[in-house]
């Protein structure tokens, strides 16, 4: 399972108790691997999550935010691998959310971890830019333990390298993954139909499927670029795509070189979104810029621009807000509530959750009253 730290699977900083009870349940009803990362690298914003993950009894492996910028060196990718070691860390997990992480560059940054931290070391990265499977062969030369791949029919783009292709590569060398390459290929064969299925439905677009080597200067992750994709297709404005794209790095860098993964990711997608949609930079800001501006997604890599942080804050301060408790949400939900669970669910996604809740309540109502119905029904002898 993937978490985002305090943040677990939203956009927002939650309570302690609230992390805490997330990584137990999910634990509970069958995780054993959490990975967990933060979106700026910022590990206050993890602790809470590791150490819960750990108490669980699941495998905690924490994540580093791959990205380059003047601030992201090798030298300071290791000693965040060393921080994540001695908070306890189980593995480390190079997250590469982008795919921009070159073949050699990848090399180098494993041998260099590899020689600081006892620890399992796994590569995680995309197609986008087309390059990620030349890197996880020169990260598995390297030192690297494990890597992230999907089958084939699921795979490349903004996907991850493919699974067969890896296992075939690696047959009867010395880093022989030992997987059945026939089960491979008919779990492929099934996933086949599905991916023909998704696009003829335009659940997929094809746009993000191939390989855009200008993701190695934007930087834009397979999340974000779908995402932008659906925003500007549903304005009819898709033809600004590329604008759109061009905008990424500028904001990125008024905002301190966030790498962009979720939340920032769609931080600095929208605002480049706006920038480009409405003419003029920052005339239209988001609310989740103005929070991060203020400092409430944690600590930047690099100081944001103070011109653009006047601007967009306008004299505003940080809020002052009561961060909700578990009981907070179990009281919202009130006469919804049936298990442990739908507190978590409500508070993560609040109205999707409500919306279950209801349907949930309908389709037992009608199930009670079916049962009624047939107690009832007197059959002729």
């Amino acid at each position: 399972m993937l978490l985002r730290g305090q943040n677990i699977l939203g956009y927002r900083h939650y309570a302690d108790e609230v992390v805490e009870e997330f990584v137990q349940r999910s634990v509970d009803n069958g995780i054993d691997i959490v990975r967990i990362f933060d979106a700026l690298n910022d590990f206050n914003n993890i602790k809470v999550a590791l150490k819960a993950t750990k108490k669980a009894g699941a495998h905690a492996q924490a994540a580093i935010s791959y990205t380059t910028s003047p601030v992201h060196t090798k030298e300071k990718f290791v000693e965040m691998a060393k921080e994540l070691r001695d908070m306890g860390a189980d593995s480390i997990c190079i997250k590469d959310m982008s795919g921009i992480l070159l073949p050699y560059e990848g090399a180098e940054l494993v041998k260099a971890i590899k020689a600081e931290v006892d620890l399992p070391l796994e590569l995680h990265s995309h197609m986008t830019s087309g390059v990620a499977d030349l890197m996880y062969l020169k990260g598995i030369e390297a030192g690297a333990d494990i890597i992230d791949t999907a089958l084939s029919p699921l795979a490349m783009g903004s996907s991850q390298p493919a699974t067969e292709s890896f296992v075939m590569s690696l047959k009867d060398g010395p880093y022989d993954t030992g997987l059945n390459i026939e089960v491979l290929m008919e779990l492929a064969n099934y996933f086949r139909g599905k991916t023909s299925e998704y696009l003829e439905k335009g659940l997929l677009n094809p746009k993000v499927m191939g390989v855009d080597v200008r993701t190695l200067w934007y930087q834009v992750p397979g999340g974000m670029l779908s995402n932008l994709v659906s925003q500007l297709s549903e304005s009819n404005r898709l033809h600004q795509l590329d604008d759109v794209m061009a905008e990424v790095p500028k904001v990125r860098e008024d905002l301190g070189y966030p790498p962009l993964v979720t939340p920032t990711s769609q931080i600095v997608g929208t605002q480049a979104l706006f920038n480009v949609l409405t003419g003029e930079r920052y005339k239209m800001v988001p609310e989740e810029v103005k929070a991060y501006m203020r400092g409430e997604y944690g600590r930047s890599p690099a100081p944001v621009n103070e011109e653009i942080k006047k601007l967009v804050l306008n004299g505003q301060k940080p809020k002052e807000e009561r961060v909700q408790t578990l009981e907070d949400f179990k009281k919202e939900i009130g006469e919804y509530y049936t298990q442990p669970e739908d507190v978590l669910s409500y508070a993560l996604f609040p109205q999707v959750a409500l919306e279950f809740f209801k349907k949930r309540e309908a389709a037992s109502l009608n199930l009670d009253n079916n049962l009624l119905d047939r107690e009832n029904k007197v059959y002729p002898v």
